[in-house]
């Protein structure tokens, strides 16, 4: 891969690795709709220290799906959905070339199937 493709597949890679977490992907459930300090992300978690969480964060960050902002001495989260455009448009790629073959198929069945329901009209 050269360019912006070997770009665009790194972007698509650090963003999967990011929502595979299932702390990371509830992290972008909380921020998906408002935007939330840190500190308050961390209490949604109290069996994960607040570093952790920290941690968690900044993989999101580097990850293009959250954006930060400083409030004074709080650092603001808030999504990022335009993050996951590349990896929606790879899975849509797969998933809609997965359907025209399914759907091509379908269709061959379906002219199969009338074919011999026409042939048995004639014979009556």
């Amino acid at each position: 891969m050269q360019g912006a493709n070997h770009e665009g597949a790194v972007g698509i890679d650090l963003a999967l690795r990011a929502v595979a977490d299932p702390t990371r992907r509830t992290i972008l459930r909380l921020v998906r709709d408002d935007e939330r300090a840190a500190g308050e992300l961390a209490d949604y978690f109290p069996t994960i220290s607040r570093p952790a969480v920290s941690q968690h964060l900044r993989v999101l960050s580097d990850a293009g799906l959250v954006v930060t902002r400083k409030d004074g001495n709080r650092r603001m989260y808030r999504a990022r959905p335009e993050g996951l455009a590349e990896a929606w448009a790879f899975l849509d790629d797969m998933w809609a070339d997965r359907l025209g073959k399914l759907k091509a198929a379908a269709e061959r069945e379906q002219a199969q199937v009338d074919e011999q329901a026409r042939r048995r009209r004639r014979r009556k």
